[in-house]
């Protein structure tokens, strides 16, 4: 590209959700995320991926650790965590503890700016095949307050929120919407995420 069009690096941390679990590498949220901003006219490139299923957030904290990567330049860094804080029924104490943290290792990827990190809520997997013989009204419940932890500690570190959560319980009842397990989610559904995220990231870069 000429000077001054080079792409901005990014950085996307998480668990299953982040890696889009059953899916193409092109179905990711994340993937999808860098090629609407490019489709655009921006320079949003593909992004790293420190994810894995069934990551709790200090389990990718120690991942992070782990991994060596100590950029302190990414020009975006996302982050969407917890599913599985919630899932062990880990205390909420304990996520906004490690959650803080994560946000704090967040931000020094993106350079100790604030501005460059964006973190998504936590789906409701209650409305999935994969909770049929569960407790769904519950399971919501608790995935209402492990996000409302996480937009409350995202303000505190002036750190963008981006609500999905009503778009992974809209998906309730398409079946074109999960993968084979039936509790992760499609491309189509990970576009709807895309297209949230998009114009938040588009103002952070700007």
């Amino acid at each position: 590209m000429p000077a001054g069009h080079a792409t901005i690096s990014y950085l996307a941390l998480g668990d299953s959700y982040t890696i889009g679990e059953g899916a193409a590498h092109a179905d990711r949220w994340s993937v999808q995320l860098a090629a609407l901003d490019r489709a655009q006219g921006g320079r949003l490139a593909n992004p790293d991926i420190i994810a894995h299923t069934g990551w709790t957030t200090a389990e990718l904290q120690a991942a992070i650790v782990a991994s060596g990567n100590h950029r302190r330049d990414y020009g975006l860094v996302s982050l969407l965590i917890g599913v599985n804080n919630q899932y062990r029924e880990q205390s909420i104490a304990l996520y906004r503890a490690e959650l803080r943290e994560l946000l704090a290792t967040a931000v020094a990827f993106a350079g100790g700016n604030g501005g460059r990190v964006v973190v998504l809520s936590i789906p409701d997997w209650g409305q999935t095949p994969f909770a049929h013989d569960r407790d769904r009204a519950q399971i919501g419940r608790e995935i209402d307050e492990f996000n409302a932890v996480a937009q409350a500690e995202c303000q505190r570190a002036g750190v963008a929120f981006v609500d999905i959560t009503p778009l992974t319980r809209a998906a309730m009842g398409e079946a074109g919407q999960f993968t084979h397990d039936g509790l992760h989610y499609t491309g189509p559904q990970m576009a709807h995420w895309a297209a949230r995220t998009l114009p938040v990231v588009q103002a952070l870069l700007r």
